[in-house]
């Protein structure tokens, strides 16, 4: 049995019709294309571990009862799986485990470790045994300047252990990003400072909630002489010299965004996630996060999180046998401790009310990460998931395509289960920069996983707040870059420096999945996202309290985070409240309810423009006047004609810049759904709370 067909990849989703559902025998991918940055073979005596994950039985019946769960005019509407229907039905027995055992230990596989379920076998060997019983070639490759592994072809098995075998993972190396993206100064790429808890305002604030200001002039001038420059427009952020409660640029507190998402209705009906639990899967983890996340709701006034009595409502597991965090282990330099910060404290801020449980992978590879999701679904601690990391969906096709089946099939048993799998679509845009720059790939991409048809994609939008924490407005998120003015006393930069995009929200057309059913008004044969949004720009970013080198009894700070790890668990907070008001729930996947959702629920991302974007004009005789438009400030603008644009003064470099909101790559925010915020945001806690649950009834 192979596990490809060799088929085009953009043919792959036409074939498999509605998705290509995982732990399947026999599941069409195309296999890798042609491999870029090809160091040579691995070596044959290196000892490498695997995971052979096992198809499902009934997998056909599985596939049709998942469907009609999601499917309205369904007897089955929302008749969810029970774990002990879906182990009785549709787990791998235990007899083809076996089988499969066996022959791995006829290859001189050593068995590691074997899951309860038979979902999989973890296994060692030597490359050269790898090769000769996957029937395929692992090489060395370059990565971001790091030597990894991949298979040079889809993983083969003959005869009846191939039957048995959905995917083999390990044959690449390759690992998830995490999504969270520290507000930072784009000019110099250098983060905003984060200050110490002690150095909170007379009423617990450290960053301004004030993003956007009246418009401005500044004057620019060189050496008291020309060239001079004069620039007009809004002004993003506080002055330089600002002291806690309006430290520079911006950054919300908890009560500023409940205000913004109109949170406070909902709780005082009680409805604040009680009796729900929210599932947040990491990798690597933060050695600090319980003392951290507690110091964060003193500071702002939320529930403490207990891990024992009867008041227990955080429990932290790690079902690869340990998590750690450390600046040796991949954990810091992939800001993993972040991560998981900002997954746990935003979760608690939009529902306060509910459990959390943590699920920690060992360290950020596939395998690991997605055996943390499995768990976290087979043991149902809630009926929410949420998942704040990815990587392009093409860095899969073309590297590692059994990724995509696991990943897929897990998601599947999610859904099946009636649980709602948030991921969030990935800080890069298109991912083209990513793609070429990291991995040799000339093209656009959407992020992986949240590409999935059974689970929710979260995109990312910039959000301004009034001063009384209601919505100004809202943008796409997506931001590019115009110097104007070098560093203090601030000469003019002629011509202004276009450094262009430096983040947005990820979303985009998958070239794997057909468009699932929910998704049936929108263009196109394939699946879209992301789904649904909320804030996710890091230049609106929020407050979080952490250990920056995770270690216990280091110094805290407050620092700002955003990406679209912020909003996702964000939106599956809202679920769990959701969940909560329709009953207790599960309400299973959130996705084909958004799109059922009457207006007043979603609110619609538009374009937005401002009379005051920035102008400029520079001034150096004896030449004539040079007139800097504001599209011309904003560039490259790609598909968008539509932005806001803002004056910056750096507290990091003391130069100025223009900031442009609403420019994402290729990717454009058009009315209705779009691939950048996807249906729009949350309309209020209670229209959307509402909406929801008269929609499953």
């Amino acid at each position: 049995m192979s596990f490809t067909n060799g088929v085009p990849r953009i043919a792959v989703a036409a074939i498999l019709g509605l998705a290509i559902l995982a732990l399947v025998a026999g599941s069409a991918f195309a296999g890798p294309g042609e491999q870029r940055n090809v160091l040579g073979p691995e070596d044959q005596s290196k000892t490498i571990s695997m995971t052979v994950w096992l198809n499902l039985r009934n997998k056909a019946t599985l596939d049709a009862m998942v469907k009609d769960m999601y499917d309205r005019n369904s007897a089955n509407f929302h008749h969810f799986l029970t774990r002990e229907q879906y182990k009785a039905q549709f787990a791998p027995a235990d007899e083809d485990a076996a089988t499969l055992r066996a022959f791995l230990e006829e290859h001189n596989m050593k068995v590691t470790f074997a899951d309860k379920n038979n979902h999989f076998i973890q296994i060692q060997g030597r490359v050269a045994d790898a090769q000769e019983a996957f029937h395929t070639q692992i090489n060395r490759i370059l990565v971001k300047g790091e030597v990894h592994r991949a298979a040079a072809s889809a993983p083969s098995v003959s005869g009846r252990a191939g039957t048995l075998i959905a995917a083999v993972q390990g044959l690449s190396d390759l690992g998830y990003q995490s999504h969270v993206s520290r507000a930072i100064d784009p000019d110099t790429r250098i983060p905003f400072a984060g200050v110490p808890t002690t150095a909170a305002g007379p009423d617990g604030l450290f960053f301004s909630g004030q993003c956007l200001r009246p418009p401005e002039t500044v004057i620019f001038t060189t050496g008291g002489t020309f060239p001079t420059a004069h620039y007009f427009g809004n002004r993003y952020g506080q002055n330089i010299t600002s002291t806690a409660p309006n430290l520079p640029p911006c950054g919300y507190d908890p009560a500023e965004l409940q205000g913004a998402y109109n949170l406070g209705p909902l709780y005082l009906e009680g409805l604040n996630g009680a009796d729900q639990t929210i599932m947040i899967v990491d990798g690597f983890g933060s050695n600090t996060i319980l003392a951290d996340a507690n110091e964060f709701n003193t500071l702002n006034g939320l529930p403490q999180l207990v891990t024992s009595g009867p008041n227990a409502n955080f429990a932290i597991f790690t079902p690869n046998g340990s998590a750690t965090c450390t600046a040796t282990n991949g954990c810091i330099a992939g800001n993993w401790q972040f991560e998981t910060t900002l997954d746990v404290e935003w979760a608690h801020s939009i529902a306060p009310g509910a459990n959390i449980v943590l699920i920690l992978g060992a360290d950020n590879s596939f395998t690991n990460l997605d055996i943390a999701n499995l768990f976290g679904i087979e043991n149902q601690f809630g009926n929410v998931l949420s998942n704040s990391f990815g990587i392009p969906e093409i860095v899969l096709v073309d590297l590692d395509p059994p990724e995509l089946v696991v990943e897929n099939g897990i998601s599947e048993i999610a859904a099946a289960l009636g649980i709602n799998q948030d991921i969030s679509t990935g800080d890069d845009g298109d991912n083209l920069a990513v793609d070429n720059a990291d991995f040799g790939i000339d093209s656009v991409s959407p992020g992986a996983n949240a590409d999935s048809p059974f689970a929710t994609g979260i995109g990312g939008t910039s959000t301004f707040l009034t001063p009384g924490n209601t919505i100004l407005f809202e943008t796409g998120w997506g931001l590019n870059e115009t110097r104007i003015a070098n560093p203090a006393p601030n000469p003019p930069t002629v011509p202004p420096l276009d450094l262009g995009f430096i983040f947005g929200a990820g979303g985009g057309v998958s070239t794997v999945y057909a468009k699932p059913a929910y998704q049936k008004k929108l263009r196109g044969n394939f699946r879209l996202q992301p789904d649904i949004s909320m804030n996710a720009d890091p230049e609106t970013g929020v407050e979080i309290v952490v250990t920056p080198d995770s270690v216990p009894g280091d110094e805290q700070e407050v620092a700002v985070f955003g990406g679209t790890s912020l909003s996702c668990p964000m939106f599956s907070a809202l679920w769990a409240i959701a969940n909560q008001a329709a009953g207790g729930g599960p309400i299973g996947q959130a996705a084909p309810i958004l799109y059922e959702l009457p207006p007043i629920a979603i609110r619609d991302v538009v374009p937005v423009g401002s009379p005051a974007d920035v102008i400029g004009v520079i001034l150096n005789p004896p030449a004539a006047p040079t007139i800097e438009t504001p599209a011309d400030l904003a560039q490259p603008l790609e598909n968008t004609t539509t932005f806001v644009s803002a004056l910056f003064n750096s507290a990091i470099s003391t130069r100025w810049d223009v900031f442009t909101f609403g420019t994402d790559t290729s990717l454009t925010v058009t009315p209705g759904w779009d691939d950048v915020t996807g249906l729009g945001t949350p309309n209020g806690g209670e229209n959307f709370i509402n909406a929801v649950v008269a929609a499953v009834k």
